[in-house]
């Protein structure tokens, strides 16, 4: 009896190791079979599109079309865009900056308030890995991997050498100068001054930081210092339709030639008021930095220079 109830256990416990032999078998291919599945149709990856913009002034119609755009083509893209405006401090778009850093965006589009100061706050995005993009005006220092913009020398040569052309030689003109610092106002002088330069007096050279009111009031003081000017180029819009006011109120006849081409301008060029004024398009530059972005962002190269077209517009010419 003793060796009946040891040969029935044993035969109990091989039945036991053979059942789960199965059992584990079948397990194992189910769980096979299900790592193929996966390894078949992987889940995609979408990339995190969020990006900050930060635009030294919403208080200039340039601007405003550029952010406009801006927004217009993030939606379509279907990028989350963040836009702080700068309110042309220099100091606000640097604490602008490091706002957009601690709310973790993926990168940053920058027009800078100065060139020069704005080098801190992309050193600052440098240092989180966040890329940045400036657009409009280049920055002085830290790494920017594209830089977006109208060529300024060449639309400052294009606005002297069509002044020369309507005054004559050895003339009186002034110049009003935009955000000290500003590659903006660098780069228009520069390509303005080396087109006129041996050819017209430049007698005044001032800065009204890109601003109507500010435009209006240096241009008086400088038509009270200088009476026989004959033109002025003004090196934004804004600065340009202040500069008629004043010269309007003078009474006197001189050409003013702006940069932008904002719809204001325009519409004094057609009028005859304004003689002319070179065209940046503000759209484009905006619809451009967000696509820019976005490939960057899905992995792309983009260039490290992405000009923009400009022209002068006449009233013979738009």
């Amino acid at each position: 009896m003793k060796k009946l109830f040891t040969s029935v256990l044993a035969m109990l416990a091989l039945f036991w190791l053979a059942a789960c032999t199965l059992e584990n078998g079948a397990s194992s291919n189910s769980n096979a079979a299900s790592g193929a599945s996966s390894d078949a149709k992987p889940t995609a990856v979408t990339g995190d599109k969020t990006i900050g913009l930060s635009i030294s002034t919403l208080n200039n119609p340039f601007f405003v079309t550029l952010n406009d755009a801006a927004k217009a083509k993030a939606d379509s893209l279907q990028a989350k865009l963040t836009v702080v405006d700068a309110q042309n401090d220099a100091s606000k778009q640097a604490a602008d900056v490091e706002d957009l850093i601690q709310q973790g965006v993926k990168l940053i589009i920058i027009n800078p308030v100065d060139s020069a100061a704005v080098a801190s706050a992309i050193e600052s995005a440098n240092k989180a890995g966040i890329p940045v993009i400036t657009v409009d005006r280049s920055a002085g220092g830290g790494k920017v991997i594209s830089h977006i913009a109208s060529d300024n020398i060449a639309g400052g040569k294009l606005a002297g050498e069509y002044m020369l052309k309507s005054i004559a030689a050895g003339s009186d003109v002034a110049m009003l100068e935009g955000v000290a610092g500003s590659s903006a106002a660098i780069e228009r002088g520069e390509g303005f001054t080396k087109a006129v330069e041996g050819k017209v007096k430049i007698v005044a050279s001032q800065t009204a930081d890109f601003d109507r009111s500010k435009g209006l009031s240096v241009m008086e003081n400088i038509l009270q210092a200088n009476p026989n000017i004959k033109a002025v180029f003004a090196q934004n819009d804004e600065m340009a339709l202040g500069a008629l006011e004043a010269i309007a109120a003078a009474k006197k006849d001189i050409m003013v030639i702006g940069f932008d081409a904002t719809a204001d301008a325009v519409a004094k060029v057609k009028a005859g008021k304004l003689a002319a004024t070179v065209e940046q398009q503000p759209k484009l530059i905006g619809e451009q930095a967000i696509d820019a972005a976005v490939k960057y962002l899905s992995g792309e190269q983009i260039p490290a220079s992405i000009p923009v077209e400009l022209k002068l517009v006449t009233k013979d010419a738009q």
